[in-house]
């Protein structure tokens, strides 16, 4: 299936590694040019490497996205370079453990400004240049936010907000044809999750343990398997599909626990 991206400009935060970069390189495969943006520069262009040895094409920008300046200095150096924006993804973010007994105020406010208040910064940053193209927007966002989990209330409210804000720009933004949606992820492996899994005493057990409570294949979900549906999401084959938040789980957070006996 064709899903007509070729040299579709997309924003990719959060790219260097893992779910990012797999969005990255599953765009670039259907001939979009994804900009990765992380503030890992080496990690950029490893990304950038293993798009161009299969025929793609790409660009990083290294920026520091806690900062809203650093943001703005990101869109524009893309804007700028491509003279348009086709697409954001906003992808960066990080489950930081800020509980309500081991953390404070502080310390919860800084956990909404990594997570949530970046999708903000690059959203508002490429509005002007996505009204233009009428180009998507897909905010990546956690099972934690439906599910909870303990001992991360930073975490779980902002991806509480990353829904809402899926919802709030889909509505606001009708006026200019820009879709907005969300993929919700579970258990994903990723390069952070692996390292989350080995600061246990017993990481295999803990694995087998998570993954006989995953319906479907009781395995966990894979970064390509998340990208697959978010290079849908952002091209014209979704082009009525908006507001909403797609669980890419396996059935994890949805399906009746009945059916694991």
């Amino acid at each position: 299936m064709n899903l007509n991206l070729k040299e579709k400009v997309i924003i990719v935060t959060g790219s260097g590694q893992g779910i990012g970069a797999a969005i990255a390189e599953a765009l670039a495969l259907e001939n979009a040019i994804p900009i990765v943006v992380s503030r890992n520069d080496s990690e950029n262009q490893l990304v950038i490497e293993k798009i161009m040895a299969v025929g793609g094409m790409a660009y990083s920008v290294e920026a520091e996205l806690t900062n809203p300046e650093e943001c703005k200095k990101a869109v524009m150096i893309v804007a700028e370079r491509y003279g348009r924006i086709d697409g954001l993804v906003n992808n960066a973010g990080v489950n930081d453990g800020v509980g309500l007994e081991n953390g404070n105020y502080e310390t919860f406010m800084a956990s909404l400004s990594s997570n949530v208040a970046p999708y903000y910064s690059m959203a508002h940053y490429t509005l002007p240049f996505l009204k233009k193209t009428k180009g998507p927007i897909l905010n990546i966002t956690s099972k934690v936010a439906t599910t909870g989990q303990g001992g991360t209330s930073g975490y779980a409210a902002a991806n509480g907000g990353r829904n809402a804000l899926t919802r709030e720009w889909a509505v606001e933004l009708l006026q200019y044809g820009i879709r907005v949606n969300a993929i919700a992820v579970a258990e994903c492996w990723t390069p952070m999750y692996e390292k989350w899994l080995n600061t246990k005493p017993n990481p295999d057990e803990i694995l087998a343990e998570i993954k006989k409570n995953i319906p479907l294949g009781n395995r966990l979900t894979t970064c390509e398997e998340i990208a697959n549906m978010a290079t849908f999401l952002m091209s014209s084959r979704s082009s009525h599909t908006t507001g909403q938040i797609i669980y890419i789980d396996g059935g994890y957070v949805h399906l009746d626990r009945a059916i694991l006996k």
